[in-house]
């Protein structure tokens, strides 16, 4: 049997691989690993002097090659399928990142195969200053998320080892878990904006995560109260409280930023952006979050869910890209007839009737029940933004895991074999990325879990309620591993 190589692996990738993570192994031989990343950028970034050291730190670290296109990112489409890289980072521009190229990302990362899941663990480096984008480039070691800082009620703080979370619903409450493991609900002043400037600069989290009102401009730090806002200039991030207060936000320790119940927090509008500033001065390597309006959620708080679920297994990049594919997976099995159909106007902004229009041409009347589901997934499928490198690794600290997944192959026959330690109750689907592409697939058994076997990741569509310790699950499947870039 061959067992994925952990001898292949960065330290901390091996280590986690070896105790039971699903960590995607790179290929052992010279010509694989040129083939596992690609560097997609326009010809005008590329010919930025300042722009161009970003990709070629992209290329030092990851052995990567360079798909350079002119105008649309939708010409890089068939070179990057010809290529068939594993990751894919799109380099760009503030002026180049905005709403309809994170579209066109979402969807031509679907379209390198026939089948309509995603072909690519991707990511768009972008930053308000070049030099940003190459901080972000050059960060090689991994993260380990212990400290976190939520502005959203319900914040799961057990995963870490200390944390902050700030109601946006209830005046001043917040909650603290300290390093003895203790979480306490508190009392603070209704205006937390200073509080919350404070705790980004002097706890330094590895993790922010938002949800509330919020435009590209802002966000209001109460939802259904009155309260400061977190506000941007010039690539920097400040705090504006209810007197006009400012509380400047210096805090440049590597992290990653869930903006998972925000609208618009992704959208690159311009350089006055939130999002550009939360990766410049706020310090962020990575980042989910809505380019449009959000009213479904599942973008968003998915890509949550499924890096909590089992704390550690997934890096945040595989969070994101396992919960997208969820998305198309439920698409393709409740809405088949409108799976293709791709939303043309995101602007909700200027045109209160966006909604009611897609609905429309999807056969509804009203956003509710199967409608809502509908045109949901639709708009999360694609309005979502991931920014950062996709192949850089940050975890939720690591921890003995509840469920370990083993991966082998001998010949054409894979073999996943799912163990578990400690009962474990994960609300999303088992997935794993394949450690090189395959193609002919056929299951030859564990059809009861319903799995979803693509040339890029395996998911196990259906799980019990409750898996118990000392059970086991098997997939075995036959496959052909692609050898070649022209096969691929």
């Amino acid at each position: 049997m061959k067992p994925l190589a952990c001898r292949s692996l960065p330290s901390l990738a091996a280590f986690l691989l070896c105790i039971g993570f699903s960590v995607p192994s790179r290929a052992d031989d010279a010509k694989d690993k040129v083939s596992d990343y690609a560097v997609v950028v326009s010809k005008a970034t590329f010919e930025d002097q300042e722009w161009k050291k970003v990709v070629a730190a992209l290329v030092r670290r990851h052995q990567a090659t360079v798909i350079s296109y002119d105008g649309d990112v939708n010409k890089s489409r068939e070179p990057l399928k010809k290529h068939s890289a594993r990751y894919a980072c799109f380099v760009a521009r503030p002026e180049e990142a905005g709403r309809e190229f994170v579209v066109a990302v979402n969807r031509l990362t679907r379209q390198l195969n026939d089948d309509p899941f995603t072909d690519v663990v991707w990511g768009i480096l972008t930053g308000y200053r070049a030099e940003d984008a190459l901080r972000i480039a050059n960060t090689d070691k991994p993260l380990q998320i212990r400290k976190a800082l939520s502005g959203s009620a319900g914040f799961d703080l057990s995963p870490f080892k200390e944390g902050l979370t700030f109601s946006e619903s209830e005046a001043g409450v917040y909650w603290v878990k300290t390093a003895d493991g203790k979480i306490e609900k508190k009392a603070g002043t209704t205006d937390s904006t200073k509080a919350i400037v404070d705790a980004l600069n002097e706890t330094q989290p590895d993790l922010v995560m938002t949800s509330g009102h919020a435009t590209e401009r802002g966000w209001a730090i109460g939802f259904s109260y009155k309260n400061g806002t977190l506000r941007c200039k010039d690539g920097s991030l400040f705090g504006l409280d209810l007197k006009g207060g400012t509380h400047a936000v210096r805090s440049p320790t590597p992290r990653i930023y869930l903006a998972s119940g925000n609208c618009l927090m992704g959208h690159v509008a311009d350089k006055q952006s939130m999002a550009l500033a939360w990766m410049s001065g706020g310090g962020v390597n990575q980042m989910i979050g809505y380019t449009a309006v959000t009213f479904y959620g599942r973008g968003g708080w998915g890509t949550q869910e499924y890096f909590f679920d089992l704390p550690g297994r997934y890096t945040f990049a595989e969070a994101f890209f396992f919960n997208q594919q969820s998305i198309i997976h439920e698409l393709q099995q409740r809405f088949p007839k409108t799976m293709k159909h791709e939303v043309k106007n995101w602007d909700f902004e200027r045109d209160r009737l966006v909604l009611d229009k897609e609905l429309a041409l999807l056969g509804y009347r009203n956003l509710e029940g199967e409608a809502k589901d509908n045109l949901g997934l639709l708009w999360d499928r694609d309005a979502v933004a991931f920014y950062g490198d996709p192949a850089w690794e940050a975890r939720l600290n690591p921890a003995p895991p509840p469920i370990r997944t083993e991966l082998t192959w001998r010949d054409d026959v894979y073999t996943l074999k799912v163990t578990v330690d400690a009962e474990a109750k994960p609300r999303k689907p088992l997935a794993i990325l394949m450690p090189h592409r395959v193609k002919d697939i056929q299951v030859m058994s564990g059809q009861e879990l319903q799995p979803l076997v693509t040339p890029s990741f395996v998911m196990l569509m259906k799980h019990p309620d409750k898996f118990e310790k000392g059970k086991t699950y098997q997939l075995v499947f036959k496959a052909k591993r692609v050898e070649t870039e022209q096969e691929r």
